[in-house]
């Protein structure tokens, strides 16, 4: 089975930095999109950024400037590197990644990590 492990969450202060990481791990063929989701405390989950297997991101428009997202293809990792950070990015963030199994796979499922802990306070 494929397994998605994030980490790098923590405490930081406001302008501070912290980078997220995300493992894929399992029977993996191919992976296409990944990227990083974020559920604040009584807000519904958002993308944050996004990145695909030609390297094309996007970011939603709260962290254009401060965040970045990159993947090592041959590790099957996604970062966000997430600088000059503000209270209001205090949440718990997710990685998804967009897998193929197996060659004969019609389609590519997605998969979820367990969320890493990001608080930003003084």
């Amino acid at each position: 089975q494929v397994q998605l492990v994030d980490s790098g969450g923590g405490l930081v202060q406001p302008g501070g930095s912290l980078r997220l990481s995300c493992v894929a791990s399992g029977s993996i063929f191919s992976i296409y999109g990944m990227g990083w989701y974020r559920r604040a405390p009584g807000k519904q989950r958002e993308l944050v950024a996004a990145i695909n297997k030609g390297d094309s991101t996007n970011y939603t428009d709260s962290v254009k400037g401060r965040f970045t997202i990159s993947r090592d293809n041959a590790k099957n990792t996604v970062y966000l590197q997430m600088n000059s950070l503000k209270p209001e990015d205090t949440a718990v963030y997710y990685c998804n990644a967009d897998i193929k199994l197996y060659a004969w796979s019609t389609r590519y499922q997605t998969y979820w990590g367990q969320g890493t802990q990001v608080t930003v306070s003084s």
